[in-house]
Parts: structure tokens; sequence; C-alpha cells
């Protein structure tokens, strides 16, 4: 189930193009979601709930009530709260490392330069739901947030069987500090939160994960509200060497393909044993897995490359820009300044992906699909605003003036030479000017 490829191979020039279309009726479903949620508010929230979630709720059923939070307590394990609590302050460590602030340079001649740094007030955190479960993705989302001294974050999730939203996401939402939380998924709620509803707010920034509808639903209301990132399918690059361990290689790859079947998962070692039995532990595994449909068919895309040295593989990875960078070498950190292009690197044999997704404390929100060639993971930067600000003196002013007012008769907009000529004809009598 696991290709083996040689490096000079065409096919593996072939696998950095992850070109993914939006299918033009799901675009039109969503572009009709989000205009009805706009019209109608929270009845057209209620009977989207009824039609894609098959739940019925009233509009006042929409938020969670405080009495839902406190049972859910009731319904998690104390090891899942203490977990949860770890996982929570390992992030906020992490993210509060580094915060940027507000700063003023004074310049000798008089003038102030710098720039206002100020949270975003109100931000939507969409957290997948209905039959599955993420407690880490309202950790993830939430955690810097709340780092960044946003004032209120709002929560939507969809609703499971009965409207119930699974108890585990509602604790791990409550101990992130969520202010609200809303029984609402797919584009409705992407809706919602840009738009507002009677009882939804209307948010500042978006960000979370979800599916094909979430993402176009983000796409298409970017512009009115912030968004993060557009998410693709999951994907890791794992560098390996004759060091390497093939079932922990295998465990790797396996586990980033089980989150979805277009996931890419990809293997890059110096030694052709190692991806043999690499290949015969993911064929081991995923029988014992119970041969899943899902893994099956992200198995189809999945390779190992056979490459002549671990230089060649690093720059194939800066390539390929993944999402996760698994260094499973002797030496990982003589190679880490060596990456490019990658939205997290995991470096060693004890730091498998899954522990940055859930607990080692950087933010598991990444770039895919080749985007780390230009963004970044979710930060505390994402729920900031910079402001510039400007304060000249007259002899600062006096200096710039005449350059100032060259480029912009060169540009052709003779106001803005005049809004600089005026000073220079008025200097030293402007202040107080007009005050009566």
């Amino acid at each position: 189930m696991l290709r083996i490829l040689d490096f000079g191979d065409p096919e593996v020039e072939r696998l950095l193009d992850r070109e993914f279309s939006f299918p033009e009726e799901a675009v039109r479903a969503v572009e009709a979601i989000i205009a009805r949620v706009r019209a109608e508010g929270d009845a057209a929230l209620c009977a989207l709930t009824a039609q894609f979630d098959r739940v019925t709720l009233a509009p006042e059923e929409l938020a969670v009530q405080e009495e839902e939070i406190i049972a859910a307590y009731r319904e998690v394990t104390p090891e899942f709260l203490s977990a949860v609590r770890l996982a929570r302050d390992r992030i906020f460590a992490f993210h509060a490392s580094r915060v940027p602030d507000t700063w003023q340079e004074r310049h000798a001649d008089g003038a102030v330069l710098g720039q206002l740094v100020r949270a975003v007030a109100r931000v939507g955190v969409y957290v997948p739901g209905g039959r599955a479960r993420y407690p880490s993705s309202v950790l993830m989302n939430v955690v810097p947030a709340r780092v960044a001294g946003v004032e209120e974050i709002v929560m939507v999730t969809p609703p499971g069987p009965a409207g119930k939203i699974d108890p585990h996401v509602l604790v791990a939402a409550r101990e992130a500090r969520v202010d609200r939380i809303f029984r609402i998924g797919g584009a409705q709620a992407i809706a919602a939160l840009a738009y507002g509803t009677e009882r939804v707010p209307r948010v500042d920034k978006i960000v979370g994960p979800g599916n094909l509808y979430v993402t176009l639903a983000k796409r298409a209301v970017f512009g009115s509200v912030g968004i993060d990132i557009l998410a693709g399918p999951s994907e890791v690059v794992v560098i390996t060497d004759a060091t390497a361990n093939p079932r922990c290689v295998a465990a790797d790859l396996l586990a980033q393909a089980e989150h979805d079947p277009a996931a890419r998962v990809l293997l890059l070692t110096t030694s052709r044993e190692i991806a043999t039995r690499v290949r015969e532990e993911v064929n081991a595994a995923f029988t014992a897995l119970g041969e899943p449909a899902a893994l099956r068919e992200a198995l189809r895309f999945a390779a190992a490359v056979v490459v002549p040295d671990v230089a060649t593989a690093v720059a194939y990875a800066n390539r390929f820009a993944p999402e996760h960078l698994e260094l499973m070498v002797a030496e990982p950190f003589a190679w880490l300044e060596k990456v490019k292009n990658a939205g997290a690197v995991f470096l060693g044999n004890y730091a498998p992906v899954p522990m940055g997704d859930y607990i080692a404390g950087p933010n598991h929100v990444l770039p895919t699909g080749g985007t780390a060639r230009f963004f970044s993971p979710l930060g505390v930067e994402d729920f900031l605003k910079r402001t510039n600000f400007t304060f000249l003196s007259p002899e600062a002013f006096a200096k710039l003036a005449g350059p100032a007012a060259l480029l912009a008769s060169v540009e052709g907009l003779p106001a803005h030479r005049l809004a600089i000529e005026v000073r220079k004809e008025k200097r030293g009598a402007i202040e107080g000017e007009g005050d009566g």
C-alpha cells in the first residue's frame, strides 16, 4: 500500500502537485446558505440545522446554557480533565513567551514613530463536531486568543444527536475560557459569525478548521470579517536515515493518513531497507486497525522515496512545504537550520506529530497544501492588529517636506503636495491657529 520510488522517478515530481479545486455546485450551495442566514437570521440557522444535522432546535436553544456546561464536567473523567489542563497550560506558556507589544521610537529631530498593538475585540472559533469530538481544536484556537487579550470569544460547533454537544468539547471550552457557545455548524455557522443574527453576535475574525463547506464559507465572507487560513487535507513528510525505527515511521505516516481520505503522507529515506520495512509495517498496522476505507484511500497517495542523502531529502521537503515535517535522523538539529518551508518541524524519535497535535505546546493549526511557503502557524499575532502612528516636530517636517512634495508631484497628486506646501508656508504659525 506504500509505493517505493527512486528519487529520479518522474512520479516524485508529480507528488509536489497538490492542487485542490472547489466544486462549483458546492460554491453555489454555500453562497445560498450565506444569503439565507443574512436574510432570515436565527430562523435560517434552525432550518439549516434541521436539514443538515437532523436536529430540531428552537431559536432559544441555539445557545449552550450554563447548566449544560456544568453537567459536562460530570461526564468526563478526572484523567481527561487533568490532560486538558496540562495541554492548556503548555499551549498558553508557549504562546505567551513571545507577545508583540506597542512600541515607539523618538528621533533626534523630534519625530516620534511607532505602532499600537491591540487585540481583536471579538473572535469566532469554529470547532468541528457532530459525531466527532475535537477538544484539542478548542484549545489550539482559543488559548492564543486569550493570550492576545481578545475581549470576547464565541464558539460554534455542530450539534450531535438530540442537539447535544460532546461534553469533552464543552469542558475544553470552559477550561480555555470561551465566553459563549452555539450549537450550529457548517457554512451557516460561518455566516452567523460573519454577519450576526438575533442571538449570534457578529465577530471580527473567524478561526478554526472545518469541512469543504466551512472552508468555502470562510473564503466567501473574508473581507467582511477576518479569517485564519483555508485549511486543506492533512499532510506529513518524514525524513529518515538508516537509524530510524520502521515501526515508528509507519505509525507516524498512518497517524496523518487517518485524518482525511485526501491526506498526503510521504517518506523520504536514505535507506531502501528502511523503505521496505516501513511498507511492511504500514500493511500490518493497516490490517490491525481493521482496514478502514478512509485510511485505504489516503494510502493510495502515500509514497516512500529513496534519496541519495539527507540534504536531498531536506531540499525536496522545502519544495513540498509540508504541514508537518519529521526529522527522524541521527542528528536532527544539524538539519533544522536547512528547513525553509514547513508548518511545524518535529525532531528526533520521540516527537511524533500527535504530540504536537495535543500537548507539546506549539499550535497545531498549520498551513497546508504548500502554503507554508508564505503562511505561518496560528499564533498570538493572528489575534492582534497593528496601528502605525506618526508625530513630526517642525524640524522633522522641514527635513522631509521637500522630498515628500516632490514625490506627490511625480505621482500627479497636487492636493497631496498642497497638504505639504501649506505647512511649509505657515511653518511656526500653525500651532494654535484656528482656535478662535
